[in-house]
């Protein structure tokens, strides 16, 4: 289940990447970037480091 969150968060925090850089999509994108960071924040709290 960790590996996932792991996944997922990086995989948010590329498409934040991609929106931010390239698209003007609006506050979506920082949703997306906060969610990607609470997912890593929850790995590191659970002691699996990243």
């Amino acid at each position: 289940m960790s590996n996932l969150l792991y996944y997922i968060a990086i995989i948010l925090i590329i498409l934040w990447l991609i929106g931010y850089l390239g698209y003007n999509v609006g506050s979506i994108i920082h949703v997306l970037l906060v969610i990607a960071i609470i997912s890593i924040i929850l790995r590191l709290i659970r002691g699996r480091g990243i």
